[in-house]
């Protein structure tokens, strides 16, 4: 990473988390620890990487890693090292974020390793007005040097967006109402969405939004619109 810092001048940003994808550890072979051991293991991970790209050796002692008198090279461009992106969905991690990351993405909690309708449910706009919270007192005075992050798990061109909710909302076992307000998904025309990004921007903090490649062309023409707004 601080060598494409370095190749990029200074471009790059480095996302974490403790990892929640169980296909992720099936196809790695590493075993899917409780959240508890991935959290810690996470944390003092975090530890190693912000010390191996900043400007001095490191040494930790940890649970999970120790690391006598590293000098991590080469050194990044951007000091005291590229801005660190945290995503999480629990108190925990999204506490740990609001002490630790210059980005925070606020996540829907994933109980079972796969986006189904129990992480649907964790990730409605009145449960991410408490994760906000987390994350402000957390962050306390740093609160407005932060970035919230959004992750987007669909995003649906449509003009008939009431339809869509229709549709889609039962399968997640969420409302219509909810779905289209939902802070982790995308759905109208170019005009509704670009209102829904505005409206987490207003309510979340939300100035950075993340959708899947899939998406990408798609959203091509909101990014055209809000472009410097």
């Amino acid at each position: 990473m601080a060598s494409i810092d370095v190749l990029s001048g200074g471009r790059v940003e480095v996302g974490l988390g403790a990892g929640w994808m169980l296909s992720d550890y099936e196809q790695s072979g590493i075993p899917y620890d409780e959240p508890k051991v991935r959290v810690d293991r996470f944390e003092e991970g975090l530890a190693v990487l912000k010390g191996l790209l900043g400007p001095d050796p490191v040494t930790f002692e940890g649970d999970h890693y120790q690391i006598s008198g590293m000098d991590g090279l080469p050194k990044p461009v951007q000091q005291p090292g590229p801005p660190i992106l945290i995503g999480g969905g629990l108190k925990r991690m999204l506490t740990i974020a609001g002490r630790q990351a210059d980005i925070v993405g606020i996540n829907p909690t994933i109980p079972n390793g796969a986006v189904d309708a129990d992480a649907a449910r964790s990730g409605l706009a009145s449960v991410t007005d408490q994760k906000l919270e987390w994350v402000k007192a957390a962050a306390g005075d740093r609160y407005d040097d932060l970035e919230i992050n959004l992750l987007n798990f669909a995003c649906i061109v449509t003009d008939d967006r009431e339809q869509v909710a229709n549709d889609f909302a039962p399968l997640f076992g969420i409302s219509p109402e909810d779905l289209l307000e939902f802070p982790h998904a995308l759905v109208g025309n170019v005009d509704q969405i670009c209102e829904s990004i505005q409206a987490n921007r207003e309510r979340f903090d939300a100035s950075y939004i993340v959708v899947q490649r899939d998406a990408m062309e798609a959203m091509a023409p909101v990014v055209a619109r809000l472009a410097g707004t």
